[in-house]
């Protein structure tokens, strides 16, 4: 059976730990060439070392994905190294959990600069590379808080339900030209958590991560699952959790 992501360039945001770092891993065991985004360039220079040194091929650029010029340096390094670029895969995001009275405006901001707008500069910087090619796939990390809306969570919800709208239409806007992919991942045993400024909400959040997460290479062998198709193939939307998460 044919190897569908042999050979494919893709770019990860967010690729410094968690589900990018194990994405980036398990594509590149697989034949992909691998571009590496995040902030913290020490982490991606090991990652990518690494992935070089058991034979694969990954670069690295440090990016914030709260930049636009960012983003499209990072497609435009797939293009100068690689020649083309097969894959963007939006996955750095942020959460800052509190009930909407106690007003944490910056937290509010955070997200959407993050979850929001960093998605849709990734999505600027692939899709002229993408109508030029005639062909490309979006990729992006979502959640399962978009689809089931609880207290603390209602502003993050928010933005990843509008990451899961503006995906829709982008699939439908595609026409065939490219191939566009939403991941809502549940509980994973990341370092997500741990960046929530509420004691209260991330020691109770990390407690239940704990008890059920599932690994990140869960969320990457889905996102490999979506790569792999033929191209006439388009997976609208996983969804995946651990089996008892509500």
């Amino acid at each position: 059976m044919k190897n569908g992501i042999a050979n494919k360039v893709v770019a990860i945001t967010g690729a410094s730990s968690g589900i990018g770092r194990v994405t980036a891993e398990l594509l590149a065991a697989q034949g992909a060439k691998v571009i590496l985004g995040a902030r913290r360039a020490e982490r991606l220079k090991e990652i990518a070392d690494q992935i070089n040194e058991n034979g694969g091929a990954a670069i690295y650029a440090e990016i914030d994905v709260t930049r636009q010029s960012d983003l499209a340096n990072l497609t435009g390094f797939a293009l100068e190294r690689f020649g083309r670029l097969d894959v963007m895969i939006n996955n750095a995001g942020i959460s800052q959990l509190q009930k909407m009275e106690e007003l944490d405006v910056a937290g509010w901001e955070q997200m959407i600069d993050v979850n929001v707008k960093g998605t849709l500069y990734g999505i600027a910087a692939a899709l002229p590379i993408f109508k030029n090619q005639g062909s490309g796939h979006i990729i992006n990390v979502i959640s399962t808080a978009g689809i089931a809306i609880v207290p603390t969570m209602g502003v993050y919800a928010g933005t990843k339900n509008a990451v899961r709208t503006i995906s829709e239409a982008l699939r439908q806007e595609s026409q065939g030209r490219w191939r566009v992919t939403g991941i809502s991942p549940g509980f994973v045993a990341t370092e997500f958590v741990s960046n929530i400024k509420n004691d209260a909400i991330r020691d109770q959040l990390q407690k239940t991560a704990d008890d059920i997460a599932l690994p990140a290479e869960a969320v990457a062998r889905a996102i490999a699952y979506a790569i792999e198709q033929p191209d006439n193939v388009d997976i609208g939307d996983i969804v995946i959790r651990p089996t008892v998460q509500g």
